[in-house]
């Protein structure tokens, strides 16, 4: 059973930084394309950004510049980074892994997801 747990999230004043990680149980964890994506109450879920086994990266045009996500294969864990935070980014972020190594800003593309983590950004 793939397993993925997240930390990070905070409450944080705008233009703060953030790091968000997961965890991923699993041997083939390198194979797998992750991504992070977000959800604010009443709103779908969102992509934020994703990386492929190679390094490949995607991000949404809300983050570009912003956020980078990065992988540590070793120790089975992505992160991303998040610079300049504003209180339009407050919301519970996702780490999802996609086994089947498809690039994709679609939540249903993605095989298994963590429980979420709560960043707030004040103004």
């Amino acid at each position: 059973q793939v397993q993925l747990v997240e930390s990070g999230g905070a409450l944080v004043q705008a233009g703060a930084s953030l790091r968000l990680s997961c965890v991923v149980s699993g041997r083939t964890f390198r194979t797998y394309v992750m991504g992070w994506f977000r959800q604010t109450p009443g709103k779908e879920r969102e992509f934020a950004a994703a990386i492929t086994w190679s390094g490949s990266v995607d991000y949404a045009d809300s983050v570009k510049g912003r956020f980078t996500i990065s992988r540590e294969d070793v120790k089975n864990t992505v992160y991303m980074q998040m610079n300049s935070l504003n209180p339009e980014d407050t919301a519970v972020y996702y780490c999802a892994a996609d086994e089947n190594g498809r690039m994709s800003k679609r939540p249903r593309t993605y095989d298994y997801w963590g429980r979420g983590t709560q960043v707030t950004v004040s103004s």
